[in-house]
């Protein structure tokens, strides 16, 4: 069986310095907010290109915490606008909501399964003061565009770019395209802890310091709150681990790349839409997102010949039950895209023998 993701092997090469981590963390005995969290902080703000990094719990409270910060700093209240692309995991929706912000979705690009720029414009109001971009599967929004549509009508830009670690544009990564911006560092991420991590990255002091606050109960000076925060630190040990993988993520986001770049080339079967790539650092392929009209037949073959898959994500979040006011909404591409979409196994350790073997079997089909 070629498992779907298998985060056994993954992190298998970095068993032995993950111990030693694991070992220096327990002798140092400092658990919260040590300094393997200051160091990563340190190492990931370098590697985007940021002037900061806030390490936090996870992805989801990065996305909040820039909302709540902007708030605090008077640049959004409660009750204002921020688009978002219709076609996203659901979390990108439900921080706008916890921040107590309204969502305006906006349909995205076919091609790429990105916000499509073309379309913001006519769903900007008086009360829209932010856009949030996602890097849906790894690859990089028009960023350009979008940031020109922001500065032309006073918006902040906010990067979720949870699926997106070390995805490059104009020599400038992920993380480092917007006023801010949100990772995950979930275990099935490109860069993925043992656990639940996250980080914002920023280059506006104010908003960093405000984050660094808001993390940690609304607090920079303990027992005394400026703010009121929640509590949401990154890991000590998590941080350690990341610490560990780091160095290795553009290798590794590399390899994705090679078999990326082999399945467009070798799978040809007329009944498989293969993603949209141009080939270069924008996209790190967190997911390679096959579509169809036949999901459901497909992924029961690919099972019955040993290849696992997933979908990413069955239902839109204007269809989900929590969103009951929404249902009625109708979104044709992002609904398309939902109902078609099949995500093929790749990852880092994923060898020649499994890919030619998934090409060979969709070839079949």
């Amino acid at each position: 069986m070629i498992k779907f993701l298998d985060l056994k092997k993954t992190n298998a090469p970095y068993e032995t310095a993950f111990q030693d981590k694991l070992k220096l963390v327990l002798e140092n005995g400092w658990y919260i907010l040590g300094n393997e969290v200051a160091v990563f902080e340190t190492n990931f703000a370098s590697y985007c290109g940021t002037k900061h990094c806030i390490g936090v719990g996870n992805g989801f409270d990065a996305l909040v915490l820039i909302f709540k910060g902007y708030i605090q700093l008077g640049k959004m209240q409660k009750g204002d606008e921020v688009i978002v692309p219709a076609n996203t995991y659901i979390a990108s929706i439900l921080a706008i909501l916890e921040a107590d912000l309204v969502p305006v979705l906006v349909e995205p690009k076919l091609e790429t399964y990105n916000l499509n720029p073309d379309l913001i414009s006519e769903k900007i109001t008086s009360k829209t003061k932010a856009i949030l971009e996602v890097h849906l599967y790894g690859q990089l929004a028009e960023m350009e565009k979008i940031n020109a549509i922001a500065i032309q009508n006073n918006l902040l830009v906010i990067e979720d770019a949870a699926q997106a670690h070390g995805a490059v544009s104009n020599f400038r990564k992920s993380g480092n395209l917007s006023n801010a911006a949100a990772f995950s560092f979930y275990p099935g991420k490109n860069l993925g802890a043992l656990g639940d991590g996250g980080a914002v990255t920023t280059n506006d002091d104010t908003l960093a310091k405000v984050i660094q606050s808001l993390r940690n109960y609304g607090s920079e000076t303990k027992y005394h709150n400026e703010y009121i925060g929640i509590n949401s630190r990154l890991d000590e040990l998590q941080a350690a681990f990341l610490n560990v993988k780091l160095p290795h993520l553009d290798a590794e986001n590399n390899v994705r790349r090679i078999i990326a770049k082999r399945y467009i080339s070798e799978i040809k079967n007329n009944k498989i839409t293969l993603p949209f790539w141009n080939l270069s650092g924008n996209h790190v392929f967190h997911l390679f997102i096959i579509r169809t009209e036949n999901r459901e037949d497909l992924q029961h073959y690919l099972l019955e010949n040993g290849i696992q898959t997933m979908i990413h994500y069955p239902i839109p979040p204007h269809k989900q039950k929590a969103f009951k006011a929404w249902n009625h909404l109708s979104f044709p591409i992002t609904e398309k895209i939902h109902n078609e979409v099949l995500s093929l196994p790749i990852s880092p350790v994923l060898t020649k023998e499994e890919v030619d073997f998934v090409v060979s079997i969709l070839n079949q089909y």
